[in-house]
Formats: C-alpha cells, sequence, structure tokens
C-alpha cells in the first residue's frame, strides 16, 4: 500500500470516498472539509485490489472516531504514547531496560512496520534475528517491552489482539549438546572462593560468604544495615535492597516485596561478628573498598570472578548460584521446605524446588 498526503480527518466530519484506476492498481481517496479553516482535505493511498481500498475507507470511517491514526508505524506510536507502556513497571530498574530493548531492537527491526500489519508471524521472525546475539534476560526484556507497546494499541482500539501473546513456545538458546549439571558449591568450595576474593580486599571475600550463607541476591547483600543483625534471636532480617538504576542507587524492598528473616548459621558468625562490633545501628553493613556499593559488577570486575572460579573448577558458575547453593544447604539439613521458601522470600514452594540441587553426598546417602 502505497501512501500520500498524510492527513487525519477531525473527529465526526463527514468523508467522502472515491477511487481511480491507474494501470494495475487503484487510488482510493478520502476527503473531507476541515470545520476550522472550511478547506477540503484528502488523504489517498495506491492499492492492489477494491477489497484493499474498501479497507482503507474504513480506515477513514473509523479514524473519524479515534484519535489515533489507524495507519500509524510502530514507530510513531511508540513515540506518541511515551512512558504510557511503563505503568506499573519498576522505574529504578526493570523501565530502563524495557526501554533499552525498545529502542534498540524492536524500533530498529519493526518500527517502520505500520500497527496493523505486525503480525505473530513477524514478532517470531524478529526473535528469531535477536536470539543468536542476546541472552535470555535481554530477550525477554525486549519481548516484554513489544507486548507492553501493542497491549496500549489494543486498548487505543488499534488492533483486536495483540499478536505477540500469540507468538510460538520456544527454548531460548537451546543447546543440542548434552549439558552436565552445574555443580552444587559445597561450604568449603565457597571458601576457597571467598580466600581468592580475600587476596583483593577482604569486602569481596564477605560478601561472597553473606551471599552464600544467607542465601541472599548481591543487591541485599548491599542493602543490609548493622541493626538487621540481631544477635539475640540470631536472625538476619533482609528487608531492602540497594539496586543500581536510572538516577543512582536506590533503597527499595526486596523482589517479592517480602521481609524474610535468615538464621545465623555457624559460619556466618565471624563475618558478623566483625562487622557489627561496636557500629551504629544505622550504618550499612558492608561496603566495598572505597566505602561504595558492592554491586554484581562491581564485584565480577573488581575480582575477575568469572575467570577465577573457572581456574576453581566452576566454569559456568554464577553469582547468583550462591544464593542457589545456600538454599540447598538449608534444605540439605532436614529444614521443611516451606521454611527454605520462607528463607529465600518465595511466594511458591515451586519456585524454591528450582534453587534446590543435589550434590554427591546427598546421591551417596542416598
Amino acid at each position: 500500500m502505497t501512501e500520500h498526503h498524510p492527513a487525519l480527518p477531525p473527529f465526526g466530519v463527514r468523508l467522502h470516498f472515491d477511487m481511480l484506476i491507474r494501470g494495475s492498481r487503484i487510488r482510493a481517496r478520502a476527503r473531507w472539509t476541515d470545520p476550522s479553516s472550511r478547506e477540503r482535505r484528502s488523504r489517498s493511498v495506491t492499492v492492489d485490489d477494491d477489497l484493499a481500498a474498501q479497507e482503507f475507507f474504513e480506515l477513514m470511517r473509523t479514524s473519524s472516531t479515534r484519535f489515533v491514526d489507524p495507519l500509524i508505524t510502530l514507530n510513531d506510536y511508540a513515540r506518541s504514547i511515551g512512558d504510557r507502556f511503563l505503568r506499573g513497571v519498576d522505574p529504578t530498574s526493570t523501565a530502563s531496560g524495557y526501554r533499552a530493548g525498545l529502542l534498540l531492537r524492536v524500533i530498529p527491526r519493526l518500527g517502520h512496520m505500520r500497527v496493523r500489519g505486525i503480525t505473530t508471524g513477524l514478532v517470531d521472525r524478529a526473535i528469531d534475528s535477536w536470539e543468536p546475539a542476546h541472552s535470555r534476560s535481554t530477550l525477554k526484556g525486549t519481548i516484554a517491552a513489544l507486548t507492553r507497546v501493542l497491549d496500549e494499541a489494543v486498548r487505543d482500539d488499534l488492533i483486536a489482539r495483540n499478536p505477540v501473546r500469540d507468538r510460538a513456545d520456544r527454548r531460548y538458546h537451546q543447546n543440542i549438546e548434552l549439558q552436565r549439571a552445574r555443580p552444587v558449591t559445597s561450604p568449603d568450595e565457597v571458601a576457597r572462593i571467598a580466600e581468592v576474593c580475600a587476596a583483593i580486599h577482604q569486602s569481596y571475600c564477605d560478601h561472597i560468604v553473606l551471599s552464600a550463607f544467607l542465601a541472599a541476591r548481591c543487591s541485599e547483600v548491599a542493602g543490609l544495615i548493622v541493626g538487621d543483625v540481631d544477635w539475640t534471636s540470631k536472625l538476619v532480617t533482609i528487608e531492602r535492597q540497594c539496586f543500581p538504576g536510572a538516577g543512582g542507587f536506590s533503597i527499595k524492598p526486596p523482589k517479592g516485596r517480602r521481609v524474610r528473616r535468615v538464621p545465623i548459621i555457624e559460619p556466618l558468625e565471624p563475618v558478623l561478628r566483625r562487622h557489627t562490633a561496636q557500629r551504629a545501628r544505622n550504618l550499612p553493613l558492608l561496603r566495598g573498598p572505597r566505602g561504595g556499593v558492592i554491586t554484581t559488577a562491581a564485584l565480577r570486575d573488581a575480582t575477575g570472578l568469572d575467570q577465577m572460579v573457572a581456574s576453581l573448577g566452576f566454569p559456568r558458575l554464577r553469582r547468583h548460584d550462591l544464593r542457589h547453593a545456600g538454599a540447598t544447604w538449608f534444605a540439605n539439613a532436614g529444614i521443611p521446605i516451606h521454611v527454605v521458601s520462607d528463607i529465600l522470600g518465595h511466594a511458591s514452594v515451586e519456585t524454591t524446588r528450582a534453587y534446590l540441587h543435589t550434590d554427591d553426598n546427598a546421591l551417596q546417602n542416598a
């Protein structure tokens, strides 16, 4: 469809239509009188057949009862709604990833398409083009951004159904080779990792220990204050995280907004004693060598953690796997799974099950 003179009829205006055959194609035109200036206006497209011309006429009829151009491109529509598609999204973290996915991947790939012309097949092919170059989390954020923008198009009555929600079920980055299960790190193995980090700075060593033995996220360790450690009950309360996002660091509730308490087990005591002794309750429990927040990226870059854990025999160990390891130790100690779920802050024990990994000792005991 070739379009000429892009203009929209004003709300409620009376329209007149005509068609002109030009060789093998048809020019379909809608005309109206502007109610303010009394000038004659028109909008026309060149189409292949009479059916397409009638579809254009119907779009012009409906446009006089809408406030959005029915022929708008995805790029123009995304600009017109601004951040409306981010309603309900955490503005300090998730929102920036969604914006990046929209601007860096969705718009370059699909921005020139009319919103009405985006099909499920086009969405699947777009995902095919993103998949080889991007991680699973980046893909999820990009697809979520596209989904949210087209959900707004549904609400604006531009399209009847969001095509992204009909895309094929798929497993991203499937490996055709059989992969060995990720080795579960024992307390001794965590101690080896922490010892190497201690050679760089003690704070990195302590961060590893706290992440593993509290089964906590990196941002949750960064959000701990001295007053969160209760030596009377021997519990640590996790009720906030320090998270880098748009505008700098922000303090916010943990993921899931669930305050939780974690028991202080024996290997954790020396680190917590050292960081709480004679310190004010409102001070941060742990900070880096220069007094800054230890983020996942800071820990990785300062310690060369990815290469270091590979040299220790854990080539695919992620920083978040320390939380998995702590959860597994609690379960192996005989703690009921619903209590382990509370320690981790999960809303469902099914989520907790994914964190528990069988190690060689458990298999031999079985």
